[in-house]
């Protein structure tokens, strides 16, 4: 019987979930600090989508096994969420 002690970060996924946590209180922050003035929304409202796709980023690459798909796939994948993004950016801050 093969025991050995891994330490909690070194599993990718548990990783992963931690940067989900504290990108959901940056998003969370970022909601609440833009309430001063009209730019102030704008600009948390951009943040808040960034943080929103870099959180799709991680759950694609992480947990829905990405990085072991084809590279035609992943850069599809890629292309589609950067296309989106930039689409509700330019939406929203106009």
């Amino acid at each position: 019987m093969n025991l050995r002690k891994t330490s909690v970060l070194s599993d990718g996924k548990t990783v992963a979930w931690l940067i989900l946590m504290v990108a959901t209180g940056v998003g969370w922050w970022l909601g609440q600090a833009g309430h001063g003035h009209a730019q102030g929304v704008r600009v948390a409202t951009a943040g808040v989508i960034i943080v929103a796709f870099i959180k799709v980023w991680i759950v694609g690459f992480q947990f829905m096994e990405l990085r072991y798909a084809p590279r035609w796939l992943r850069h599809s994948f890629d292309a589609w969420l950067l296309a989106v993004c930039v689409a509700l950016l330019s939406i929203c801050l106009r």
